[in-house]
């Protein structure tokens, strides 16, 4: 497990799995944080968690890991997400 990347599916969300798989970002090593998390959390649709993932396998390089890890620091600060 890595501090950015995707986070790690459950093994029982089959869609999840298998849309990750089909668009190569299987290959990349979980993370505690991504770049789905700091654009919506579970708010979102899988399909828009998968783009997300996709777009961050991209673009993934150290300058935009240390821009996920400031978002999540933000938003951990404003507590977005946070249902209770």
């Amino acid at each position: 497990m890595s501090f950015v990347g995707p986070r790690p599916a459950l093994f029982n969300q089959s869609d999840l799995i298998e849309l990750r798989t089909r668009y190569g970002v299987h290959q990349l090593v979980p993370g505690l944080t991504g770049w789905a998390q700091v654009n919506g959390r579970d708010e979102l649709p899988i399909a828009a968690k998968v783009e997300l993932d996709f777009e961050y396998l991209q673009r993934k390089s150290i300058q935009f890991d240390i821009h996920v890890l400031w978002r999540t620091f933000i938003s951990v600060l404003k507590r977005d997400g946070v249902a209770h």
